[in-house]
This record gives structure tokens, C-alpha cells and sequence, in this order.
């Protein structure tokens, strides 16, 4: 590169910087005020033919080189971070594992029309328990027949809803870790696969970003990307090359913060000059223009180095954690520049200095940032053992998980009725539906299941006849307003530490189990039987709210005005039954090693709980390195089984 760009760089950062003076910076207040998606800036970006920039001509691409693809990421973030950060997902993510792990049958389906901008795409790893730590994911795809059936919820997708096509990843052999995760193409209009409503974000408003929900959605065989097992590789290789496009899009909000504050500090006087030229100012302008250019190089290198298909997962991971750095830093001392001014909404450097603060946490904190550059230079550190109690459960704790499903739904109301007061509880009283979450022994709450507002008439009145307060999630609080803010129940809003809580039409976000987790008794009524409430409940119903409901209201009904409720008697939370699982025992022919499933194999990535059957092949015995052939199954007293 001789730390220069070539003219043909030049002349395509110039055709990308005119498109966007003329076409995004004359609306960029618009979109971040409304947090309104640029649904027509887009597919104009498709008519430019910027997104398929580093990819075959073949498949509709441009065939240019990762540095232009740099440079444009940059260009349009320098007026608008959301929309580079569209751009930077769809072509590093969403686009990218296909066009270096797809057979030729899925890049003629889904490259070409991606590199042309007629599909959006997008990435699905993250998960509430599945962030830094990939290896924590829990969404599940299991084959049956030609199909598999994928179930789970991703969170922070970038360009969710509005892509066609999500990569997607999901465990397909449970118990092994990252060795059995595996990739999927998977389209926008599947059925089961839904969407949560676009984040209302701190900054880069513009880009939509959302949640992916998937219940029993039916892929195709030949929708898996690569093999089995290969999604965790899948996912580390495609975050490299994205962490490129977030150092990019770093690079560009920060030289649009600097352009500005340079702008306006040559035209605002104080003292009978223009401030530019007060020292303090100008060493802070220089300290902008040389972090800006170490930040420049250090994209363009690793991009150089990625189009000559040199190693640069280190490169690119330090310049992403420089890049956004160095971006919060700049637009900050942009915005200092600005004074109160730069403080109004509408001025540019204030939309920059929100923009520029999402760049160090996503692809990668910038703490992941030092790991992956520190195992470059250090080395990896060695695996801590495995301890037990460590391993993570349901969030509101270990519950019965008590469905009810034999006979109808009149049957299975009245079964949750039965339980319930089999457990103490006195439908006879009651409290007013207005009394505050924290002070109220139970709770009715709503999720977004329940439909329009006119639905919440069934959520006061089963709070009556269950001698509750009224509750909510955070959506139907926050973005249907069915109810005041200070009624909704989650860990960033009212913690709910009483007996019963009934939660209707709730999928289970972490942060809203979180705040119930205390609770003595969870019940939960939802139609989506793999939501994850369901996992964290004592008592449940699969099915339609507006069908269950009525139901409920009415078995709880005596006939008579509820008397006033006692004062709060905090109840003991029941137990699960403990069931008895078994487990074969296998030994080692070549030590007599002998296989726990209660332990696994740490050292060789295969975690606690994993039977022997669902090893991985390739698995060898940790002591004297015989393969898993080696091993026979003994038979042992039931005593000693798992």
C-alpha cells in the first residue's frame, strides 16, 4: 500500500462521499430523530452498486478490494453512522459467510441478489446468555427429515427486521460447546420466524436494530451453511472481517465530528480571533487530525492485508479497539469545541458523539478486543478446570415447569386453579389493581401476547378475580403505553418480590425475568410453547390468551366481592421434583479411564451433562489419547448411575 491510497481508491471514496453529501446528510437529523430506517438511501445504495463491493463480479459484486470496501463504510458513516453501519452489517456479516462458506447452489441463490442490494442481510449470533462468550448460545436446530427445526431468540440484530436473509446460529449436538453450533441461512417470512419491535437506541438511530424470535421455523437441508459443527468457525472468521467495517464506520463519524468542530472553530470568535487559533484549541484540532490519521492506517492495513489473504484477525481487532477509541475521544473533543451549541439536538457533532459510543461494544467489545490481541501476542491462557455448581441455569432459578396439557383448555384451567390453591392460595381476597409492584403479594402482568389495548379489560379483570395488581412487560409499558411506565416489571424497571406472579402473553426476556426471579410462584400463559418463560415458570398453558383468559377469570371466580388481602406472608418457593436420571457407564480399553457424563471433559470442550452417545467422533480419551471406538459400556449398580 505504501501508506497511500491508489487513485482508483481515491476516485471511488469520492463518488461514495458525493452520494452521500447529496443524498444522506440532507436527511440525517430526520432518521435519527425518528429513528426511521433509510429504506429508499438503501436500495439507492444497491443502484451505486456499493453493496457487493468486495465480492465477485460473477455474483452481481463489484470486485473490488476490502480497503474501498473501508473506505465506503467510512464515507457514509463521516455524514451518518447508522447508515454506514447497514452497509458494514449487510456486507461483513450478513453477506460475507456465504460468499466464503456457501455451496454454489446458496451463493447463486442468495450472493447474487444480496451483492446487488436487492436482499438485505444480516447476522444472528447474539444471545442474552450468548454475548461476549458466543459459546453460551442456546438457540436449537434439530434435524427431522429434510428439515430442521430451529427455536430460540437472538438480540441486538443489526439490520432486523428490514433484511431478507439472517445468517443464523444454532446448537445442533447439545453438551459438546462451541463444537456444536452450526450455521443457517434463514429467510425474512419463514413461518415462526418473528420480529420484536425496532430498539428506540442511544445512537446510530437510523440503523434498525431488533430482536429475532424463531418458533419450530422449518429450514431446508441445503440451508445449512458449510458442516455441522462449523458455526462457532463460521462466526469467529466472519467478526474479523467485520470488525474491518466497525473500525471503518469508528474512522468515519469521527472524521465527520473533527470536519465539523474544524469548521466551526475557524468561524466562531472569541477574544477578537477565531478560536481555532487559541493554542489550547489548536493542539486539540492537531491531536484530532493525528489520532485520525494512526486510526486510518491501521483499517487500511488490515483490510490490505485481508484482500491478500494474509492473517489479520490481530490487525483488525486493533483496529477496531483503536478506531472506536479514538472515535470517542474525537467526537467528544468536537463537541467541547462546539460549547453549549454543540449540546441542541440538530448539530451535527451531537449525533456523532451518541453515534460514536456503540462502536466499542459491538463485534466485539473493545475488552474482546484486547483478548483476541493478547492471545496473539501472549498466547492463549490456559483452561481453567471445571468447577462444579458454575453452570448457568434459568434465570428466575430452577422452577417445576409444570405444563398442563391433558385435555381441554377448560381442563387444563381448572388443573392450574387446583395447583395453585393445593399450593395456599386464596382467591377470596384481593388488593387494588393500582398498588405499587413492589409492595403487592401478586401480580397480573402483560406481554405484547395479549394484542390490542381493548385486551387489557381481561388483564384487570383476572388481576381482580386473582387478588392481583396489574403488571406489564416492558414493551407494552415503553411502546403501547397500555399502561404507566411505573407498572412495568424487569430488572430496569419494578422488581417484583411477592407470592404469585402471572405472566400473560410474555416471551420471557432476560431482563424482565430477572426482575421476578424472587417471586414465590411463576405461571405463565403463552402460545409459543418454546418461549422462554415456559423454562422458568412453576405453572404454565400453552395457548391463546384471549382463549385462556376467560376461561381463568371465571374458575377463579366465587361468586362473591373479594375481601380485603391480609398483610403479605412471604411463601416458601416449591421445589421441583427431582427426577432420577440414568447413565451408561463407559471405559476406556487402553487406561480404564472411565467416562462421566457429570463431569465432561473441559480440556476437551465437552461440558458437564453430555452423555457418552453425544460425544463428537473425534473425541479422544483424556488420559491416554485412544479414540472413543476404544471405549465399552459396562454395566454398573443402579446406585451409581447419574
Amino acid at each position: 500500500m505504501l501508506y497511500k491510497t491508489t487513485k482508483e481508491h481515491e476516485a471511488f471514496r469520492k463518488k461514495v462521499r458525493a452520494f452521500a453529501e447529496e443524498k444522506v446528510k440532507p436527511i440525517a437529523f430526520q432518521l435519527d430523530q425518528n429513528n426511521e430506517f433509510p429504506d429508499e438511501i438503501v436500495k439507492e445504495m444497491g443502484e451505486l452498486g456499493i453493496m457487493g463491493i468486495p465480492y465477485e463480479e460473477k455474483y452481481n459484486g463489484a470486485g473490488l478490494d476490502a480497503i474501498s470496501y473501508a473506505i465506503a463504510v467510512e464515507e457514509l458513516s463521516r455524514v451518518d453512522g447508522g447508515v454506514g453501519v447497514i452497509l458494514s452489517a449487510h456486507t461483513s456479516l450478513g453477506t460475507w459467510p456465504i460468499a466464503a462458506f456457501g455451496t454454489e447452489k446458496q451463493k447463486q441463490k442468495y450472493l447474487t441478489k444480496l451483492c446487488t442490494g436487492e436482499y438485505i442481510g444480516a447476522f444472528g449470533l447474539t444471545e442474552e446468555n450468548a454475548g461476549s462468550d458466543a459459546g453460551g448460545t442456546e438457540t436449537t436446530a434439530v434435524l427431522q427429515g429434510d428439515h430442521y427445526i430451529l427455536n430460540g431468540k437472538k438480540i441486538f440484530i443489526t439490520n432486523a427486521p428490514k433484511a431478507d436473509t439472517y445468517v443464523v446460529f444454532a446448537v445442533t449436538s447439545p453438551g459438546i460447546g462451541t463444537h456444536g453450533i452450526s450455521a443457517f441461512i434463514v429467510e425474512r417470512g419463514w413461518e415462526g420466524f418473528s420480529f420484536s419491535d425496532h430498539y428506540d437506541k442511544l445512537g446510530i438511530r437510523s440503523s434498525s436494530t431488533a430482536e429475532l424470535h424463531f418458533s419450530n421455523v422449518k429450514i431446508p437441508k441445503e440451508n445449512l451453511l458449510g458442516k455441522e459443527g462449523q458455526g462457532f468457525k463460521i462466526a469467529m472468521a466472519t467478526l474479523d472481517g467485520g470488525r474491518i467495517g466497525i473500525a471503518s464506520q469508528a474512522l468515519g463519524i469521527a472524521q465527520g465530528a473533527y470536519e465539523s468542530a474544524l469548521d466551526y472553530a475557524k468561524q466562531r470568535e472569541q477574544f477578537g480571533l477565531p478560536i481555532a487559533h487559541l493554542q489550547a484549541n489548536t493542539f486539540k484540532l492537531a491531536d484530532m487530525a493525528t489520532q485520525l490519521r494512526a486510526a486510518r492506517l491501521m483499517v487500511y492495513s488490515a483490510a490490505d492485508l485481508k484482500t491478500h489473504h494474509e492473517s489479520y484477525s490481530m490487525e483488525a481487532a486493533m483496529a477496531k479497539q483503536y478506531a472506536s477509541d479514538m472515535a470517542l475521544k474525537v467526537t467528544n473533543d468536537a463537541l467541547q469545541l462546539y460549547g453549549g451549541s454543540g449540546y441542541i439536538k440538530g448539530i451535527d457533532v451531537e449525533r456523532f458523539y451518541r453515534d460514536a459510543k456503540i462502536t466499542t461494544i459491538y463485534e466485539g467489545t473493545n475488552e474482546i478486543m484486547r483478548v483476541v490481541v493478547g492471545a496473539h501476542t501472549v498466547g492463549k491462557a490456559p483452561k481453567v478446570q471445571y468447577q462444579k455448581g458454575k453452570s448457568k441455569g434459568p434465570i428466575a432459578g430452577n422452577r417445576k415447569k409444570e405444563i398442563f396439557k391433558e385435555g381441554s383448555l377448560e381442563d387444563q384451567v381448572n388443573a392450574l386453579v387446583e395447583a395453585l390453591k393445593k399450593d395456599g392460595y386464596d382467591f377470596t381476597v384481593g388488593i387494588d389493581k393500582d398498588t405499587p409492584i413492589s409492595e403487592a403479594e401478586r401480580v397480573v402482568s402483560a406481554g405484547r401476547g395479549i394484542g390490542d389495548k381493548e385486551n387489557m379489560k381481561l388483564i384487570e379483570d383476572l388481576a381482580y378475580q386473582a387478588g392481583a395488581a396489574v403488571g406489564s412487560s416492558r414493551p407494552v409499558a415503553e411502546t403501547l403505553k397500555y399502561v404507566p411506565l411505573n407498572r412495568y416489571v424487569g430488572m430496569s424497571g419494578q422488581t417484583f418480590k411477592g407470592n404469585l406472579y402471572i405472566a400473560v402473553g410474555i416471551s420471557g426476556a432476560g431482563q424482565h425475568l430477572k426482575g421476578i426471579k424472587d417471586a414465590a410462584t411463576i405461571v405463565a400463559i403463552n402460545n409459543d410453547e418454546n418461549a422462554a418463560i415456559f423454562k422458568n415458570c412453576d405453572y404454565g398453558i400453552v395457548g391463546d390468551a384471549l382463549e385462556v383468559l376467560p376461561l381463568l377469570i371465571e374458575a377463579l371466580d366465587n361468586g362473591e366481592e373479594k375481601k380485603p388481602a391480609p398483610p403479605m406472608v412471604k411463601m416458601k418457593r416449591s421445589k421441583p421434583r427431582k427426577m432420577a436420571p440414568t447413565s451408561d457407564l463407559y471405559v476406556c480399553q487402553g487406561c480404564g479411564y472411565e467416562y462421566d457424563p457429570k463431569q465432561g471433559d473441559e480440556e476437551g470442550g465437552i461440558e458437564p451433562g453430555t452423555s457418552f452417545k453425544k460425544l463428537p467422533d473425534e473425541w479422544i480419551c483424556p488420559k491416554c489419547g485412544e479414540d472413543k471406538e476404544s471405549f465399552v459400556k459396562v454395566d454398573f449398580p443402579d446406585d451409581r448411575k447419574l
